[in-house]
């Protein structure tokens, strides 16, 4: 799975708001400071803010005392749902939906591998909250993904050409 530029920058932009939210004391954060601190180019993270805001989970107000809010707490909000949002579904092959895509044979079965996934993307993404990001504290089965010895070990193939 490759992760756009444009989820990368939209979840870092909910991080920092999550880290100011504040339910008692509603506080705003510029676009501006929000750009500058996770090094985001402020006309692209003006453009991801919007979307954000029209699928509800930012409020944001104009003016010298503006800026953007979480409309919700970070633990209601999951890294899954920002991703349909910005990028459209988890998982797509060649923009169909993995139930959908029909293979003959002897392909037939790599349907069923774009099914699966899908549900090994959810299991991390639809659990994984924006509160849980900035804790580093993970659901059981997240941890364990994290433990893994592979973790941390890449497995590019690279052309002999």
């Amino acid at each position: 799975m490759q992760v756009s530029a444009k989820v990368d920058y939209g979840i870092r932009a909910l991080i920092v708001l999550a880290s100011n939210f504040d339910p008692e004391n509603p506080k705003l954060i510029k676009g501006d400071f929000i750009a500058k601190q996770q090094g985001i180019p402020i006309k692209f993270l003006e453009g991801i803010l919007t979307d954000l805001r029209h699928n509800g989970f930012v409020v944001s107000q104009r003016g010298a005392d503006g800026g953007y809010r979480l409309s919700r707490d970070p633990d209601k909000i999951v890294l899954a749902d920002v991703l349909r949002v910005l990028d459209g579904p988890l998982a797509a092959v060649r923009g169909i939906r993995p139930e959908d895509v029909v293979y003959d044979a002897p392909a037939a079965g790599l349907a069923q591998v774009w099914l699966a996934m899908r549900v090994a993307l959810r299991r991390v993404l639809e659990t994984v909250t924006l509160a849980q990001v900035l804790s580093g504290e993970f659901a059981a089965e997240v941890q364990a993904l994290l433990s893994d010895p592979d973790a941390n070990v890449s497995r590019a193939i690279y052309s002999s050409k």
